[in-house]
């Protein structure tokens, strides 16, 4: 008896169960937030605690756009080694992976006896959110320099050189400073400001300078707390940004291994990028004031390109590269 030949299913999609509008206030970090998931861009909140930077990141996996076959098929590979996948099999939602301060060299980057993938890359195509950021163990933090880049990470073992994807959208949330309150001077410690300087500098200038967006987290007033939820809800938003990666979708589909904005370089962000004159004389100007990195000067350039994609708009002008530069300010430590 001839067998009926399979026909594909559709892969079901998790629904969020955390929804963006139940965040009171904090809309420029929500803004930052949207942002960073229409173009893949890497992330640090700092904020008092319970301010909500957990919160906000929590709300990340509701505002992405599903997986797409070729990344459901490349992620389930990954946590098929790892043995994680679940019995449902591929999944379209994209993974949030949340490690623990304490996690080791081996649980962040991968490792151990048979080389197996880390926090990073089962991170692979989603999100790796690293809470108390600063508590991570150093070596780990700069670890993660080379992955961010390459979107690759080399395991070397004895007996097996292992190398893993891991294009992952890096989302850190940290505070201000050890006690936490740096910004009340009724709540601060007595070593304000160098407690912040210290706190915060573990965090090394060239992985700061790898951050696309960083954002100051007040905490909400009571007042906020008290109002009912407003603003967008998570589908409104989430409609924004899959708009703006279905553009990045079609801009790149002749580039292999380019899939949103935060991946193009070189001769291809100058093209894709290129402001206006009025924009492009912003980003000199704030280059210099700002004394920005090349990397950060690109990434200023990629994070506009983002922002004019999420108003549908064919070129960079002025009002997108100001607010990419207003993410890009020095580091919050430098600023107070």
């Amino acid at each position: 008896m001839p067998i009926t030949p399979a026909e594909p299913g559709e892969v079901p999609l998790t629904a969020a169960g955390r929804d963006l509008r139940d965040v009171k206030g904090q809309e420029r970090a929500k803004r930052a937030l949207e942002i960073a998931a229409a173009g893949r861009h890497h992330l640090m909140l700092v904020g008092t605690p319970g301010s909500g930077k957990s919160m906000l990141a929590a709300r990340l996996p509701g505002i992405l756009p599903p997986l797409t076959a070729t990344e459901a098929l490349e992620t389930s590979m990954i946590h098929s080694l790892a043995g994680l996948l679940d019995e449902g099999g591929i999944s379209r939602s994209r993974p949030f992976r949340e490690p623990h301060h304490t996690a080791s060299m081996a649980a962040i980057i991968g490792g151990g006896r048979q080389a197996r993938p880390g926090e990073a890359s089962l991170a692979h195509n989603g999100v790796l959110f690293m809470d108390e950021f600063p508590e991570f163990n150093r070596t780990v933090l700069e670890t993660l320099r080379q992955p961010i880049e390459t979107g690759e990470v080399m395991i070397a073992r004895a007996n097996a050189h292992v190398k893993y994807p891991c294009r992952f959208m890096l989302v850190a949330a940290a505070n201000p400073c050890k006690c936490g309150y740096l910004p009340d001077p009724a709540r601060a410690c007595a070593r304000v400001p160098a407690c912040g300087e210290d706190y915060l500098g573990r965090i090394s200038g060239p992985l700061m300078d790898r951050f696309d967006l960083r954002v100051d987290v007040p905490p909400v007033s009571y007042s906020d707390l008290n109002l009912p939820a407003n603003g967008d809800t998570s589908a409104e938003v989430a409609a924004r940004v899959a708009a703006a990666r279905a553009l990045q979708s079609t801009r790149y589909a002749q580039h292999d291994g380019i899939s949103a904005n935060a991946d193009a370089a070189g001769e291809l962000l100058e093209t894709i990028g290129s402001p206006d004159a009025d924009a492009r004389d912003l980003l000199l100007r704030a280059a210099e004031r700002f004394c920005l990195s090349a990397r950060g000067y690109h990434r200023v350039m990629r994070v506009a390109r983002t922002i004019a994609d999420l108003e549908g708009a064919a070129e960079v002008r002025r009002p997108h590269m100001a607010e990419a530069i207003s993410f890009r300010l020095p580091d919050p430590a430098a600023r107070r």
